[in-house]
Order: C-alpha cells, then sequence, then structure tokens
C-alpha cells in the first residue's frame, strides 16, 4: 500500500461485532503503508482485551480511530478532509468519540486539538497500550497522548489480524537515520528490535492459524538486531518453521544489506526473490544531502552482488524527484539510472516538504510545474520498463500462491509469485494458500494473465 492509501475497517475475527460491557464498539479506518497497517491490527487486539467491540462499518461504531500517515503533505490534507467528514456523524451519534492516531497525530501534535475542535483524541505511534484508558477520559474532555518511548515495541501484544494467507509482522520500530527529508524518525522515534523469542512466536501462531505467507516490518528492516540475532539469523530462523511456505520482507536500507544477508536470502528457499530496495536518487550530491550513507556506485554494486546471488530476483525501488537543490543533470542521471537498473517496478515521487525535517529549512526551490514535469517524465520510462520486464514471463511458468478471487471474475483467482508478480488465472479447484504451476500467456502493465500448468 502506497504511503496515503486508505484501509478500511478489515480487522475482523469470528462476528464482526464485540460489544464490551457498556456495549461500545470501535471503528479503525488506516491510512498509508503496510505498518500502519500492523498497527491497526495490534491497536485492536489492546482494545479487544480491554473490552471494546470491533465495528463492522461506521454506522455500528462508538468510536471511530483514522490511524494516518505524515510522510507526505497531500496525505495530511486529505485525513483533515476525512475527519471533518466523520465529524458530521455526531448529528445522528452526539456521544461518537472521534480520535487521530499514528504518525500524523505525533506530526501536528497539539495544533490538531487546535484546529479540528471536534476532535476528542490524538494518539502518537507510542501510546496504543493506554487507548482503553485514554478513550475513557475523551469522553469527558479532549485528550492528547503523544510521548515517544524508547522501549515500547508491544513484543506482548499479538495483533488481531484479517483473515487472509498473507500477514504482516512487525519486527522493528522507529529509525535511527534520521534522512533529511524524511519525518519518521520524529514521530516514529529511535529505532528498537522486537527480541526474536517473540517474533517466532507470532509467526508460529499465524503458521497454525493456516497462514502461508509471512512480510516481516521495519522502516529500516535488514538493520534489526537484537540479543545477537541479526536479520540474517531472523531469516534463518524463521525458515524452520512449520507451515510457512513464503518470507517477506520491507524495506531494507541499503548500507545495512550485509554479506550474511544476501548469503541467507539466497540460501533460504522460502525466502521471496523480490527486494524493495529504496534508491531515492542516482545523484551523489543529492544523495548527499538527503543523508543516505551510500554512493550511487556502492548501490549499484550491491545491487551487482544481489543479483549475482539470486540470479532470478525481482527488483522494485522508491525514487523522490524535485528534492531541494536536484538540478536538471541530477535529475537526468536518475532518469539514467533506471534505464541501467530496469527495476520491475517503482514508488515515484515528487519532493514534499515535511517541517521538522532538515530539508525544510532548506525550501522548496523547485516550482510544482517542474517537480510534476520530472514526475511524469519517470513515471513514463517506468511504466515502459515495467511492461518490457512483465513481457519477458510469457511462455514461462510461475509458482503462484493463491490469495482469493480476482477482482473481474469470481471464476477466476489472483495471487503472486515469489518475484512479486500479480498472476489471475482460471480457477480449477485450487484453495487460497495453494501454490500452483501456471503458464503466462499474456503481460498488462501491472498484471500476469495465464493458466494452470498442466
Amino acid at each position: 500500500m502506497l504511503p496515503g492509501g486508505r484501509l478500511e475497517n478489515t480487522v475482523m475475527e469470528e462476528d464482526p461485532i464485540y460489544p464490551n460491557r457498556q456495549g461500545k464498539s470501535v471503528y479503525i479506518e488506516t491510512y498509508g503503508c503496510q505498518m500502519n497497517v500492523s498497527d491497526s491490527e495490534m491497536m485492536t487486539r489492546v482494545l479487544k482485551q480491554a473490552g471494546y467491540g470491533v465495528a463492522a462499518d461506521l454506522e455500528q461504531a462508538d468510536v471511530i480511530l483514522l490511524n494516518t500517515c505524515a510522510v507526505r503533505e497531500h496525505a495530511e490534507q486529505r485525513i483533515l478532509g476525512r475527519v471533518g467528514q466523520l465529524a458530521q456523524c455526531r448529528v445522528r451519534k452526539p456521544h461518537l468519540l472521534l480520535g487521530l492516531c499514528g504518525c500524523m497525530a505525533q506530526h501536528l501534535r497539539d495544533r490538531l486539538l487546535r484546529q479540528i475542535p471536534y476532535l476528542n483524541l490524538v494518539v502518537g505511534p507510542d501510546g496504543y497500550r493506554r487507548l482503553p484508558e485514554l478513550i475513557a477520559r475523551a469522553s469527558e474532555e479532549a485528550v492528547i497522548d503523544v510521548r515517544l518511548d524508547r522501549t515500547e515495541a508491544y513484543e506482548d501484544i499479538a495483533p488481531v489480524r484479517a483473515d487472509g494467507v498473507s500477514a504482516f509482522v512487525t519486527i522493528m520500530r522507529g529509525c535511527d537515520k534520521v534522512c533529511s527529508f524524511c519525518i519518521v524518525p520524529f514521530v516514529r522515534g529511535r529505532e528498537r528490535s522486537l527480541a526474536p523469542e517473540a517474533i517466532l512466536a507470532d509467526v508460529r501462531r499465524l503458521a497454525a492459524s493456516g497462514v502461508k505467507e509471512i512480510t516481516y516490518l521495519g522502516q529500516t528492516v535488514n538493520s534489526y538486531y537484537h540479543d545477537e540475532t541479526d536479520f540474517a539469523g531472523l531469516l534463518r530462523r524463521t525458515e524452520d518453521i512449520d507451515g510457512i511456505e513464503r518470507i517477506r520482507f520491507m524495506s531494507p536500507y541499503p548500507a545495512d544489506m550485509t554479506d550474511r544477508a544476501i548469503e541467507a536470502m539466497a540460501s533460504c528457499k522460502k525466502v521471496c526473490r523480490h527486494l524493495h530496495l529504496p534508491l531515492q536518487s542516482a545523484s551523489d550530491p543529492v544523495l548527499e544531502r538527503m543523508r543516505r550513507q551510500y554512493t550511487v556506485g556502492e548501490y549499484r554494486h550491491l545491487v551487482r552482488r544481489l543479483r549475482e546471488a539470486m540470479p532470478d530476483l525481482s527488483l522494485t525501488t522508491d525514487i523522490i524527484v524535485g528534492f531541494p537543490g536536484e538540478t536538471e543533470e541530477d535529475f537526468r542521471l536518475t532518469y539514467d539510472f533506471l534505464e541501467e537498473m530496469r527495476y520491475d517496478s517503482a514508488f515515484l515521487f515528487k519532493y514534499s516538504a515535511r517541517e521538522g525535517t532538515r530539508a525544510y529549512r532548506w525550501g522548496d526551490i523547485l516550482s510544482e510545474e517542474e517537480k510534476n514535469r520530472r514526475l511524469e517524465e519517470i513515471i513514463a520510462l517506468q511504466e515502459r520498463i515495467t511492461v518490457e520486464a512483465n513481457r519477458e514471463w510469457v511462455g514461462r511458468i510461475a509458482d503462484v500462491m493463491v490469495e482469493g478471487e480476482s477482482r473481474r471474475s469470481d471464476s477466476e483467482w489472483y495471487g503472486r509469485t515469489s518475484q512479486y508478480k500479480t498472476v489471475v488465472f482460471p480457477r480449477n479447484g485450487e484453495r487460497p494458500g495453494e501454490i500452483v504451476p501456471v503458464t503466462i500467456e499474456e503481460a498488462r502493465t501491472h498484471t500476469l494473465v495465464g493458466r494452470r500448468a498442466g
């Protein structure tokens, strides 16, 4: 899910509504990245343990919580608009409580209560354990809790996850990199890793419940380290868990990709052949201003090592255009580098200034028109490369994990390859979670189409 994207209240278990002793239910609406999805699942567990119910929709909710993203200004503006829409629900339900949680709550803090007088609750990413008591207080007066906690990792809380064959597992929280454009270290705090025993116990529970694929999450996931277990060690220990068929992770930090991690990725059969490796820019001067801790040459060498170790690796990335001081030459270096790397896909963004970051003080030097031009150019290039990369799969047989019914037809399945390629094919008795061989017959921009081999 892209930052700023929205996920409805999909966290369910048993029946859709579980009213507490007072008959109160909570509806959580999630915006942003996979980390926010995972946080919403954990928030649901905290609230259920306190006796709160999970509302199936807005109309059944006594408390509405928006779990938010602060990575880009556009996402914040959308959420502010959404809060205004939800406030109208009070016409029918005067007792309704409305809360803003997550990164945006941490970023804007006290300003939110001044700007939105009908907001009852503002909670940062380290305050979720206190949600029940905060909600209780918010029924009397507006409450704000944005304390950052260098030790809070929620490792004793088992998230309530949505049904499905795949699940997110958070292995670390916070970030120590402090890139000049990024607000994450200021809203999620310092880096801390969960104990491997807690992580692996969670994965075993997921396997026992029928989950076949897990995705490890962290702001810089391969920086994981706890009690002499590094990221490579965690991958190898996860490989030994029965029932789990595929292991994914995102997003790693290029400078922290060790030889041990590459060796573990290559030797562990369950680790998928897909890597999302953020680049941001292919200009060394821009990378230096971004404080990215690697050069273009070092990134290129890393990709070479990865592809030598795993020739079937699918590579995706993040790119920011229009960063303060980015010249036309800097942009062309990035444009040409995409052609050289041949990423399977990429998340492409124009720079969004975030108050509180180092880059914010430099001002937004380029015009919106110029940033949009560069973004449109690079999107067109990457779409061409993505189509060409997908066409290389035509005629090949891919192992596809069935995830569910296709959106276009209930007579088709959709699933993903190890390389994270989405594949649609006719149903023929398969079940979700099953890995089946599919002959690829057609390549579209973002989807492969085929039929079961044999």
